[in-house]
Parts: C-alpha cells; structure tokens; sequence
C-alpha cells in the first residue's frame, strides 16, 4: 500500500481546515492554495505550505486546472483533496492529476462523468433494480416531444437540467399552458451553469422528503453505505438542516434504500467517498435523485453518530486500504449552516467584516468554519461562516441543545441568519419530524420573525473591546474529527 506523503487542499474555507486538521493527525503535510481574497485566511496559516493562485474571481484562481496543477508539481504533493464544490466533481482535473501520477481523493473519472449526467445515471441505475421517479429522459429535446410526454408523466412535473445540482435549471410545471415557458427557462439558466442546456422531466412528487445514504467504496469492489441523512429542510432546493438518523421512518424502509444507494454506487464500481439522494412520497415510495460524487457539506453529522473520520477514510481509500464494516449509529446529530445573509431580504449575502465571533463550546457541539474574528465574508465566495453540529443521546435532547447553542453563539458585523435557524429548529414541525421539502417555504413568516437575544446584546456590550487576531474557532466535543 501506497502512503500519502504530502496533500494540497484545491479548496479553501472550512472545509480546507477540516482537511488539514485531519491530515496533521496522520501525520500528513499539507499545502494550501490560496486567492488574493484569501491571502489572510485561517487555513493558510494552519497549512504547512501556502501557494497563491491568482485573483479573488474563482475562474482565474479555484476553478484554474492549470494553476493548480502548477501548484502540486511545485509543491510536490503526491495527492490532492478537492473538497467539495470547485474541481471536485470535475473528471478531466481528475484525469491530468492521474496522468501526473497524483492521486485524487475521490472517485474515478468514469464515475464522475457517469453520474454527473442526471439523464444517465437514471437509465444507469434503473439496469440495477434502484427505483427512479417516472419521467423522460429521451435525446430527442423539441418542445413536441417535452409537450407529449408531460402529459403521459401527468402534471405537475419537475424540468430539470441534466447536468445541473444545486437547485439550478429546475422548474415546476403545474399545466401545459406553462411547460413551454419552464422549460426555456430552465435551458437558459442550465446552459449558463453549466454549458449543457439538455433537460429532463420527472413526476412531481408532492410533499416530499429528501433522504441521502452516505456511501464508500474501495479499490477492492467493496462498497458499504454509513447510514442515511436527512435533509428534507431546504429552501430553494439548497439544504439547510441535517439530521442522522433520518426520524420517523421505519427500519425496512431504510433497509430497502440502504440497499438501493450500494446498488447505485456499484453500477460504477465507485471508489471513495459519495452521497447517493432519494425522494421520498408521502405513501414511503423512494426514488433516486441523483448521486454526489464528493463528500458532502453534511457529513459531520455522519462523523459523530459513527465515530469515523470520513476524510481519513478517503485517504485510506486512495492509499489502496480496505473499508470497515458498516458501523453501528450512536445518538442522534444536526448540522446547521450558519450564513452571512441577510432572512428579511430574501436572503441576500452580507458581505464585510466579522467584528465578533464567538461559538458555545461543550460535550456534544463541534463547530467546522473557516472564518475567525476580524475575517471578511467575501462577495467572491460562499458566505458561509461556520457549519455548528450538536450530538445527544436523543433527537430531542439533540434539538435542545441546538437550540440553546444557537442562543448563545455571537457573530457580529455581517447580518446572519442565526434568527432564522433557532426559530427552524423550535418549530413544533420540525421537533415532531412533520416536515418535507416545502416546510420552510409554508412557514416563512414565522420562521423569519428576529430574536433579539442574549448574544446580540453581549455582542454590542462587547464590541469596543473585541480581539481580532487570528484564532482557530475549530470546537469538539470527541466523537470525531
């Protein structure tokens, strides 16, 4: 077995600090590559090696192959970690990096093209008995063909970009006075996004729930799932709570899409780290959506109910070691997403300083960001400031002390949507686990109602005297890293 010597980080922000946390451990050196933008960012201190790679925009900088590959040979990295986001689920970056016999933690090219392409992967998984929402995903893309089978799918359906994610180049179609419309624009924005303007439908399925199975596979045909996440909390098709276990479902249904999410991920002989997504109807019918072929925003929450680091095991994989069993889940964890935006105004980034920043430490809290006091939340950048996961013993005991972490946690400087998800996470649908993808949508006002609490109040007192160092605001409470 081949081991890793020395990883640069294609990324930057939490994640690239939860990478290098991580390899510092195993006793891995790590280069960071950086933008003008982040010259002064925590991870680049925290790396062993920091190369710059060109101006704030990520095209000239994160998105640029060539300087990056740049960035390895000078660095002399054996292996580069994508993150997520960025190059990550890129195949041709993948590729140049095996052909400079750097290895990449993360699936194989073939993989990622395969399940990249949102009409493939459903044909490709249906060959393996893994259940797909009825729709059309046929070549033939005029609007004659679109108008004939949305009526054999039956509205309302969903238009969706074949190579879109992220919510991008979807549409809901209530009626065929509509679909022309829907389907044009959802093309334009997914040619914009993506440089693919190809689109499928699928059936609507009312009041769903949104269930993923984090998955690994190794370079020895093995492929094991790590349990499910749920993450039927979304607002505009973009995650906003995650929870391990998933509640209220019934342990043969969790058994059925377990085996369907190893399925998926055979029918590529995957390698590494992956997320294969479900829909599910209000009658517990599942359906694939899609797979991620990278480690999602989410896995933290995996981490502390299964005790494994997940960016160890990617590491291992690559390396050419075997997966463990399917560990048993302990205890139940919910991640958040702690933004710079702004809930009153449509959730528009807020951009500057971070003048104060101050997160709750105890048994059970770890907080994953990137952004420390006298940060600035780029325009450039997901505004991202930290990601805050809570692990109890229960799910209500579990929501309690989120609940009660969010209270105390102080960002002040940019307008965040703290507010926002304490409300969320005391909503009487929320703690009974009555939710679907739609809940944050029919709640709004109330959601959205401010708390002028304890932190904000602490914050002001304490503005005058606030330390703007550099500090490392990474917090655990042990069950993983």
């Amino acid at each position: 077995m081949s081991h890793i010597k020395k990883i640069l980080i294609a990324n930057r922000g939490e994640i690239a600090v939860r990478v290098i946390r991580t390899a510092k451990r195993l006793g891995i050196k790590t280069v960071a590559v950086y933008s003008d933008a982040d010259q002064d960012s925590l991870y680049v201190k925290l790396a062993d090696e920091a190369i710059h790679i060109g101006p704030p925009e990520p095209r000239l900088s994160y998105l640029n192959q060539e300087m990056i590959l740049k960035a390895c040979e000078d660095s002399g990295a054996d292996a580069v970690h994508p993150g997520y986001g960025f190059l990550s689920e890129n195949a041709e970056f993948a590729e140049k990096l095996s052909v400079k016999g750097i290895k990449f933690l993360g699936p194989k090219p073939s993989s990622i093209r395969a399940m990249g392409d949102k009409i493939g992967s459903r044909l490709l998984v249906a060959k393996f008995d893994v259940p797909i929402v009825p729709g059309y995903e046929g070549e033939d893309q005029s609007m004659d063909r679109f108008k004939k089978e949305a009526d054999k799918i039956g509205y309302p359906i969903m238009a969706k970009a074949s190579a879109g994610g992220g919510g991008k180049g979807m549409r809901r179609v209530e009626s065929a006075s509509e679909l022309e419309e829907m389907i044009l624009s959802a093309k334009r924005e997914a040619l914009s996004a993506f440089g693919d303007d190809r689109i499928l439908l699928e059936k609507y399925i009312s009041n769903p729930r949104h269930v993923e199975f984090q998955i690994f596979g190794d370079q020895h045909g093995n492929v094991i799932h790590l349990h499910e996440r749920d993450c039927s909390l979304q607002r505009r098709h973009q995650k906003v709570i995650e929870e391990t276990p998933a509640p209220h479902y019934p342990a043969s249904l969790k058994e059925q899409m377990a085996k369907a999410a190893v399925q998926a991920a055979k029918s590529v002989s995957y390698e590494g780290a992956g997320t294969v997504e479900f829909i599910l109807g209000e009658k517990g019918e599942f359906y694939f959506l899609e797979m991620n072929t990278r480690l999602q925003v989410e896995h933290p929450v995996t981490e502390m109910t299964t005790g494994l680091d997940l960016v160890e095991l990617q590491i291992r994989v690559a390396e050419g070691g075997k997966l463990p069993e399917t560990p048993e889940q302990t205890g139940h964890a919910i991640e958040v997403r702690i933004y710079a935006e702004d809930p009153s105004n449509g959730f528009l980034p807020s951009i500057g300083k971070v003048h104060a920043l101050q997160f709750p430490t105890g048994e059970g809290v770890r907080v994953d960001s990137g952004i420390v006091s006298g940060s600035e939340i780029s325009l450039y950048y997901d505004p991202m400031i930290a990601k805050l996961i809570v692990w109890d013993e229960t799910r209500t005991k579990a929501i309690d002390k989120l609940v009660q972490v969010l209270k105390e946690t102080i960002v002040f400087g940019p307008i965040t949507n703290i507010s926002f998800l304490k409300n969320l996470a005391d909503a009487k649908g929320f703690r009974e686990g009555k939710v679907s993808t739609h809940f944050i949508a029919g709640n709004e006002e109330e959601l959205l109602r401010q708390n002028v609490s304890f932190p904000v109040r602490l914050a002001l007192a304490g503005l005058a005297g606030a330390e703007t160092k550099i500090t490392d605001p990474w917090v655990s409470s042990g069950e993983s890293a």
